[in-house]
């Protein structure tokens, strides 16, 4: 099965970062690096999925989303 999840990584105040995966509600996690976060983030949506299946849930992913980031300068 290949999923493809899009992550957004938040810098965090008091340092590191915190990582969330949109499609999947909840799935939230952090590490002290952009490396770790990541693979922080990886092993969380692993572990989701795991609790998906075993539910007998469907699995969301990104598959078919696009993303933009567009930048606005305001007066």
């Amino acid at each position: 099965m290949n999923l493809t999840y899009k992550i957004h990584l938040h810098k965090a105040p008091e340092g590191g970062f915190t990582v969330t995966v949109p499609v999947l509600p909840g799935c939230i996690t952090e590490g002290d690096t952009l490396d770790e976060a990541i693979a922080m983030a990886r092993e969380a949506i692993e572990l989701y999925i795991e609790e998906l299946q075993e539910r007998g849930e469907p699995i969301q992913d990104d598959s078919s989303t696009f993303e933009y980031s567009l930048n606005l300068v305001t007066a």
